[in-house]
């Protein structure tokens, strides 16, 4: 067993769902367990300073990289750091924050595996990578209702950002360990969170459960709500795991069990009654909605942040 902390990467675009996951997989672990950072504390210029200099914050040029990937590596280590905050609702910077790490240290952001020190940081590495159109609809709901923009701000904000999104976020697929694509179903708008399918790009750089005791490969041939199978991503050969939105409980608790099987820690932990959050997504009009394709992927990343503890 090792006894530093163990880290994990959670990448992705503004308003990709990095904290819809994250929460997940923090009532998995056990909150008191988890330290939660974001890499967009790290910006160099606020709001104002962007405008005047013309830098959006996903430039790495607008960002203190070397002071994330140092304290990266401190947090590695169980040491604490003293950790900027930006305040996303003034656009301004609030006083830096105490941070001594728990057993688990979830690192949400932008960049957060923009230099090859901070990614030897990370235990486990996940990119978020929703179609763009469904990102879009994503922030406009966030930024409109937490952030005081209006919906021609929002989208004047991401037109600007877009070469940069393109430049610097995206590229940053290539590391990942999982890659989590939430999509509507065929003819659906997505709108519905509950009802999203995922499909998970499952890379050979971890040791991934042998899902195919559970699920037949050749079930991605037929209708069933959930599908393993083999493709290419950034043409490397992947395994790829896809679960339908109207995936019952049913149909992934066998799933959920057997990858809950192969570590004790997560016997308990499996059961929905203990993890009121799993899985839990909000809808359109404010409703709390039940996401099956959300919670497996939530207890997927915990199962590897578990066996990193293993030593494996």
């Amino acid at each position: 067993m090792t006894d530093r902390s163990i880290i994990l990467g959670i990448v992705g675009d503004s308003a990709a769902g990095k904290t819809t996951l994250t929460k997940g997989i923090a009532q998995f672990l056990g909150p008191e367990n988890v330290t939660i950072i974001c890499t967009d504390d790290y910006h160099r210029y606020d709001r104002k300073q962007r405008a005047e200099l013309g830098i959006t914050a996903l430039h790495p040029d607008c960002n203190y990289l070397d002071i994330m990937q140092q304290h990266l590596s401190l947090l590695r280590a169980g040491q604490p750091i003293l950790k900027p905050i930006y305040n996303h609702t003034t656009g301004t910077f609030d006083p830096p924050e105490y941070i001594k790490p728990n057993r688990f240290v979830i690192v949400e952001g932008l960049l957060g595996y923009s230099t090859r020190g901070a990614r030897e940081a990370y235990d486990v590495k996940v990119y978020l990578a929703p179609p763009e159109d469904l990102r879009a609809k994503w922030k406009v709901k966030r930024d409109t209702q937490k952030r005081g923009y209006n919906e021609e701000q929002v989208l004047a904000e991401m037109a600007k950002r877009e070469p940069d999104s393109e430049n610097f976020i995206r590229p940053q697929r290539q590391w990942a360990d999982l890659v989590v694509t939430f999509y509507p179903p065929e003819g659906q708008s997505g709108d519905n969170g509950g009802h999203l399918n995922v499909r998970l790009v499952l890379r050979p750089n971890i040791p991934h459960p042998d899902l195919t005791q559970v699920v037949d490969p050749k079930s991605q041939y037929s209708n069933a709500a959930i599908r393993l199978g083999l493709d290419r991503d950034m043409s490397k050969p992947v395994d790829v795991l896809e679960i339908d939105g109207h995936a019952t409980s049913d149909q992934v608790a066998e799933l959920e069990h057997f990858i809950c099987g192969d570590i004790p820690h997560l016997l308990n932990i499996c059961n929905r009654d203990m993890n009121p959050e799993l899985g839990k997504v909000t809808g359109t009009t404010g409703e709390t909605l039940q996401s099956y394709p959300l919670a497996l992927t939530q207890l997927l990343v915990a199962f590897h942040m578990l066996k990193a503890t293993q030593g494996h």
